[in-house]
């Protein structure tokens, strides 16, 4: 995969595949889009700090400017098209939610975030598996105030694909364009993607006396 994403990172292509990536996995969370962005990131790195300072190294953070720009880009948007379905998804997505009890969950905690001027819980929600999608639709469905929802969104996006690239970039510069580079910031993603995994299961009454 380092090969081949090595390859690509070298095109404009990369930053459509990424784009594509990060906007499709809201609904498709197997989609590896993190993993595909650090890939993307420790490859650009590794490649200007091989080539040294000057033209190569601008050029690296060039390319690493606009992998993060796309990424949070594609990210906002998902979730706003994912809102949107969710919104007009009428009494069948309503029973599919309250069907589950993560979605039902999801939704009454959103709901009380949004209503309350904080919405930390959208972000913290992009870092977790499946969080995204969860946090979404269930905004979505709740019929919250796109301008509750989207602020919200936008900071998740622009976390995430900073945390991502920054990731990729210090792996790559550390420790080259390698798997042991892209591994240990892949690691570092799930290990935030746990983390924020743990936070959302929180019972509400023990997140808001840790706030």
């Amino acid at each position: 995969m380092l090969d081949s994403v090595g390859a690509l990172a070298s095109s404009p292509w990369i930053y459509a595949v990424v784009t594509l990536s990060v906007l499709l996995d809201v609904f498709l969370p197997v989609l590896p889009s993190g993993v595909l962005v650090i890939t993307a990131a420790t490859t650009a790195a590794g490649s200007a700090n091989a080539g040294g300072g000057g033209a190569a190294a601008q050029t690296g953070h060039t390319d690493l400017l606009t992998l993060a720009a796309c990424a949070a880009a594609a990210s906002v948007l998902g979730d706003l098209v994912a809102y949107r379905l969710a919104r007009r998804g009428g009494a069948r997505l309503e029973r599919a939610i309250a069907r589950s009890r993560r979605l039902t969950r999801a939704q009454e905690r959103l709901g009380t975030a949004l209503s309350r001027g904080g919405g930390v819980l959208v972000v913290i929600a992009r870092f977790a598996p499946a969080g995204r999608s969860v946090v979404s639709l269930s905004a979505g469905a709740a019929h919250r105030k796109v301008r509750e929802f989207l602020p919200w969104s936008a900071l998740a996006g622009v976390a995430w694909a900073t945390y991502s690239v920054g990731l990729g970039y210090f792996g790559g510069a550390w420790l080259g364009a390698t798997w042991l580079g892209t591994a240990v910031s892949v690691l570092a993603l799930f290990a935030a993607g746990g983390l924020a995994a743990y936070v959302m299961q929180r019972p509400p009454q023990a997140t808001a006396t840790a706030s």
